[in-house]
C-alpha cells in the first residue's frame, strides 16, 4: 500500500510540473498554484475512476444485461456527461470553493460565542476511529441525498431539470452522470454545504464522493443484478434503482416516485417509499411515449432543461 501510494504522489507531481503548473504560470495566475495542484489530484481521481468503471462495470453489463440495443448512440451522449463530471468533479470543486467562506462564518460564529455544533461532538468516542468517522459521515451524506433526490420529484422547478436524468431510455453506468449542469450544481451546493458544516473534513469528503460515485455507477449499471431480499434492504442494487427509472413507476408513481435512496434502502423502508417490484422494467419517462422531446445532444438536452424549467417545453 505504501509503494502504492507513493507511486501516486509521484505520479500526481510529474503531472501537475510538467503540464499544469506551466498552463498556470503562463496565466498568470500564480496565487492559485495550490488550488491547481489539489485540482490536478482530482482529475486523476476522476480518471482512475471512469477507468475502473469502464472494465469492471462495461464487464457486467455484457455478462447479464437487461437489455441489448443496437442502436447505443443515446448512450453515447452519457459518455460526455460521464467525462465533463469526473474530470471536472463539480461536487469537490464547490466544496474547496465554499471552504474559505464556511471557516470564514465559523470563525465569525465562535466570536459571537457559538460554537457550530459538529457531527463528531455529539458522539467524539464513536468517531475517534477514522473508519467509524468516514462511515458515520457516509451515512449522514446518503441520508441528506435522499431527502435532496425526493426533492427533485416532489417540487416541479427541479424535476424540470431532474428529468434529463430519467429520460434516458437506454440505461448503463454511463447515466449516473447524466443530470443537467442547474440541477448537478444546486444538488452539489446543499451536499457541500451540509458536509461542511456538520464537520466533514476535505479529504474524507473526497473519498465520501468517490465512493458514493462508485456505487451510483452500479446502481444505474444495465446489469440483471439484484442482491436479494436482504441484501437489498442494506444497500442499493441494479434492480432497485431501476425501479426508480421505471415508466409509470418511477416518477409518476406514488409520492412521484419510489426507490430515491443513493446507498442505503433504509431510507426507503424507513420513510415508506420503498416498492414491492422486483423485476426489471423498462426505464423513461411515460411521456416520451407520447412523443415528448428531452432532447438527442448534450445541449440540446440542457436547453430543453431550461425551457421546462421556465414553462416553455
Amino acid at each position: 500500500m505504501d509503494s502504492l501510494i507513493a507511486l501516486w504522489a509521484q505520479l500526481h507531481a510529474a503531472l501537475f510540473e510538467s503540464v499544469v503548473q506551466p498552463v498556470v504560470f503562463r496565466l498568470g495566475m500564480v496565487t492559485w498554484l495550490e488550488s491547481a495542484f489539489d485540482a490536478t489530484e482530482i482529475f486523476m481521481i476522476g480518471a482512475l475512476e471512469i477507468v475502473v468503471l469502464a472494465a469492471v462495470l462495461g464487464a457486467l453489463e455484457k455478462w447479464r444485461p437487461v437489455e441489448v440495443w443496437e442502436d447505443r448512440r443515446p448512450v453515447r451522449v452519457d459518455v460526455v456527461y460521464t467525462l465533463l463530471v469526473r474530470l471536472g468533479v463539480l461536487p469537490l470543486a464547490i466544496f474547496f470553493l465554499l471552504l474559505p467562506v464556511v471557516d470564514g462564518l465559523d470563525g465569525w460564529l465562535r466570536m459571537q460565542d457559538f460554537i457550530p455544533p459538529k457531527l463528531e461532538d455529539a458522539v467524539p468516542d464513536l468517531l475517534a476511529h477514522p473508519f467509524a468517522s468516514f462511515l458515520a459521515y457516509l451515512v449522514a451524506l446518503d441520508f441528506v441525498l435522499y431527502w435532496v433526490h425526493r426533492a427533485q420529484h416532489g417540487f416541479g422547478f427541479w424535476w424540470a431539470l431532474h428529468a434529463v436524468h430519467h429520460s434516458q431510455r437506454e440505461m448503463t453506468f454511463w447515466t449516473d452522470d447524466r443530470n443537467h449542469l442547474l440541477d448537478m450544481v444546486i444538488t452539489d451546493f446543499v451536499l457541500a454545504i451540509v458536509a461542511l458544516f456538520i464537520g466533514v473534513a476535505p479529504g474524507q469528503f473526497v473519498a465520501i464522493v468517490a465512493v458514493t460515485r462508485a456505487f451510483e455507477s452500479l446502481a444505474h449499471a444495465n446489469v440483471r443484478l439484484d442482491f436479494g431480499r436482504v441484501g437489498e434492504r442494506l444497500l442499493v442494487s441494479p434492480r432497485f434503482h431501476r425501479v426508480h427509472h421505471a415508466i409509470g413507476t418511477g416518477h409518476e408513481g406514488r409520492a412521484m416516485g419510489c426507490n430515491f435512496a443513493v446507498l442505503f434502502p433504509v431510507w426507503d423502508h424507513l420513510f415508506g417509499t420503498a416498492s414491492p417490484v422486483r423485476e426489471f422494467p423498462a426505464t423513461g419517462i411515460r411521456d416520451q411515449l407520447e412523443g415528448r422531446d428531452y432532447g438527442d445532444g448534450f445541449w440540446r438536452q440542457q436547453w430543453l432543461g431550461l425551457k421546462r424549467l421556465a414553462g416553455r417545453a
